[in-house]
């Protein structure tokens, strides 16, 4: 969430698990997105795990673009970050640390909260700028 209090998002292409005890994830945004400055000051994230099927979510976070929330249901995990409906899982986070890696930052989470659906689909794959194979829309 900004600190006005809307939701922000965007499409991470590196995730991972760093520890089982204590639990902790990582992932990687880089200096130029606008979305993390927004979501950094909150002191927590949510990762949504998103399905096959799921595409259009992908692309459409993955762009610098007001708006992507419009037309989608969410709610609040139990540190206020928005979960996706629909998400195959779902991972509610607190920044434990953030650190400058290169041209990103490497953002370390402590997991407070995790979901997976039981009757999950496939999930998603991103590789070579393609999402299960397939291109985005232009």
């Amino acid at each position: 969430m900004t600190p006005a209090g809307e939701p922000s998002g965007l499409t991470i292409g590196s995730f991972s698990s760093v520890s089982l005890d204590p639990p902790l994830v990582g992932f990687l945004p880089g200096f130029s997105s606008k979305s993390w400055p927004e979501i950094a000051p909150s002191g927590s994230f949510c990762v949504n795990i998103l399905g096959a099927d799921q595409a259009d979510l992908c692309w459409r976070f993955a762009k610098e673009t007001e708006g992507r929330f419009v037309g989608i249901e969410w709610t609040t995990g139990a540190t206020g970050s928005p979960i996706l409906a629909g998400a195959i899982g779902w991972i509610d986070c607190t920044i434990e640390q953030t650190y400058e890696m290169g041209d990103h930052w490497f953002v370390l989470g402590r997991v407070q909260e995790l979901h997976a659906q039981d009757d999950v689909t496939d999930a998603m794959i991103f590789f070579k700028g393609k999402v299960n194979g397939v291109k985005p829309l232009q």
